[in-house]
């Protein structure tokens, strides 16, 4: 959240971060948002009899600051096919791990037990089925024999920071277009394109890692 609310200050940026909404009242990225001069909203799902009802309260939030995309950072809920289907192609989020590979939770643990060499993050569209949708974009790591959960995931977290925001700033330029489950370039044709949008893997490796 922090890096789009940052990328989005940039004067050229196509999109205005309007609005940072947390099911939980006391997420620490509420208070930094407002110290940001952004408008925040707390909608408690533990206050609300079920899902659609906690889903229809952030509705009118949003209807009401007329947002157009929804990021999800750290939103750790699912969410109904209703609400997704009221934001279809306009709902991203970014998972840590190369989708296909390590859907759901626990993923630089499960990467590191399976032994993988590469690992990293992808920024999708959401769609109803969890860690689904047409990627927008991907950035791998090198995994390392001595990397631990934490190191691993260090490593990702920094390079969601980076595509997060450029994929941001693609799908709010509107160059984009879904094809089944592929995202493609608006003006471009299919066979002239990689199987992804985006794919950003970090500079040499220090020496003594890469040895």
């Amino acid at each position: 959240m922090r890096a789009l609310i940052e990328s989005a200050r940039a004067p050229h940026f196509p999109a205005e971060i309007a609005l940072v909404l947390s099911n939980r009242p006391d997420a620490e990225g509420l208070r930094f948002a407002k110290e940001k001069g952004i408008a925040t909203a707390a909608v408690d799902h533990k206050i609300h009899a079920g899902r659609e009802e906690f889903e229809r309260s952030m509705q009118v939030l949003l209807e009401l600051h007329r947002i157009d995309l929804i990021c999800l950072a750290g939103f750790m809920r699912l969410l109904t096919p209703w609400f997704i289907g009221q934001w279809e192609g306009r709902i991203l989020n970014i998972h840590p791990a190369l989708l296909p590979a390590y859907r759901g939770l626990h993923t630089h643990e499960r990467a590191l037990a399976d032994g993988v060499k590469i690992h990293g993050c992808t920024v999708h569209f959401v769609v109803p089925a969890m860690d689904e949708g047409p990627i927008i974009a991907q950035a791998a790591v090198p995994v390392f024999e001595t990397d631990t959960e934490e190191t691993l995931a260090k490593r990702v977290l920094a390079e969601e920071h980076v595509i997060y925001p450029r994929a941001l700033e693609r799908v709010a330029r509107g160059g984009l277009r879904i094809e089944g489950n592929r995202v493609l370039s608006a003006h471009a044709s299919a066979e002239a394109q990689p199987n992804f949008s985006a794919l950003r893997v970090p500079g040499p490796l220090p020496e003594e890692e890469s040895a």
